[in-house]
């Protein structure tokens, strides 16, 4: 009994010591800009450790919205408490300098950082949370926005000409994970107004047949009152996916709201949801332990395991060990984050059992 005390003591020590991660800066270019999902960029206060490191767990949340497609994903179990640990999961960093005006005329000055998570790591901890996943390559619907400013012209199409003023449009759907493409503006493609304005998908769907996929965002934007509305359709092979109005005093906000209708409407039809469980403190056994180098090796298996809070040795025989570990999810996620290479195996019929392979 002496003997066994001592491992576990010896095996909380072991479990007590900390994983240490360093995050590389490296440059490449002149102009940092978060390239991919995987990238991400945020304003900082300064240079800062202390600022960098809020940066950090802002740029995470942001790769974990795109790659999920939830924009709600922090509000999902250990999602926050992991943030915490988002320096572990940077690749490398970048600081850009964005120079504006002020409304006096005076020049003004942002610091933007730009962060890259390591992309295996990131997908660990997606599966592990049970976080959906919007699979990749992801289409790329095309607009068609008829807008009428008020002006006594009527409403016009809004092609590949006008992209920059799509420009706040097509930001955001960037910032959702997915592109969005403007079609050409052609006097024959400026005719489809009149089925964008009576909402008729289906003459739309026509007019768009030449571009690919066949989806399509359609939208009437006007202004209505001291604002702006814009009643946005979002259509998938010829099926309407989703409609929602949105009023807005700003112009920019009323067209940014399309990327979040055509979001919303693509990952509620393709995310997929692995199956997890409620975060809570669990029961786990290991069983097949030979000597002290299996003891070590379980340790370290528990201590690179991100949905891992918490973990409390409970008991230490020659060939088996209990902890109580506090996980993020539930055994399944932790199961996903162990992996198929992993020196342990799930004990079939025996939730929360493994033996070392």
């Amino acid at each position: 009994m002496r003997a066994c005390s001592g491992l576990i003591l010896f095996l909380a020590l072991c479990l007590a010591m900390p994983a240490w991660a360093q995050a590389g800066l490296r440059t490449e270019g002149d102009v940092a800009a978060a390239q991919g999902v995987y990238d991400a960029e945020v304003p900082v206060s300064s240079q800062t450790d202390q600022a960098r490191e809020g940066g950090f767990a802002r740029a995470l949340a942001q790769v974990l919205a795109k790659l999920s497609g939830d924009e709600g994903v922090l509000n999902r179990p250990g999602v926050a408490q992991e943030l915490r640990n988002a320096a572990s999961y940077v690749d490398g960093y970048d600081y850009r300098q964005d120079q504006g005006t002020s409304p006096g005329g005076a020049p003004t000055f942002r610091t933007t950082l730009v962060v890259r998570f390591v992309p295996e790591m990131v997908d660990a901890l997606v599966s592990a949370l049970g976080l959906p996943v919007w699979p990749q390559p992801r289409p790329k619907p095309v607009v068609w926005l008829a807008i009428d400013d008020g002006t006594g012209a009527g409403p016009r199409l809004l092609g590949t000409g006008q992209v920059n003023a799509a420009r706040p449009l097509l930001d955001r759907a960037l910032e959702r994970g997915f592109r969005l493409g403007l079609p050409s503006g052609s006097a024959a493609e400026q005719a489809a107004v009149g089925a964008i304005w009576r909402k008729d998908p289906a003459a739309v769907a026509r007019a768009s047949a030449r571009y690919s996929p066949p989806m399509q965002l359609i939208g009437k934007m006007y202004r209505g009152g001291s604002g702006w509305t814009a009643e946005w359709t979002f259509v998938d092979a010829g099926r309407v996916l989703a409609e929602r109005t949105v009023s807005e005093a700003d112009p920019r906000r009323a067209l940014a709201s399309g990327a979040d209708v055509a979001a919303d409407a693509l990952v509620a039809r393709y995310a997929k949801v692995p199956p997890s469980g409620p975060a809570g403190t669990y029961r786990v056994v290991f069983t097949g332990l030979r000597d002290a180098e299996d003891y070590l090796r379980v340790s370290a298996l528990l201590q690179k395991a991100v949905v891992v809070r918490r973990i409390v040795p409970v008991l230490a025989t020659p060939e088996r060990l209990e902890f109580d570990l506090e996980l993020l999810t539930g055994l399944p996620g932790l199961e996903r984050m162990l992996g198929a290479d992993a020196p342990v195996e799930p004990v079939e019929g025996v939730p929360g059992e493994y033996r070392l392979r």
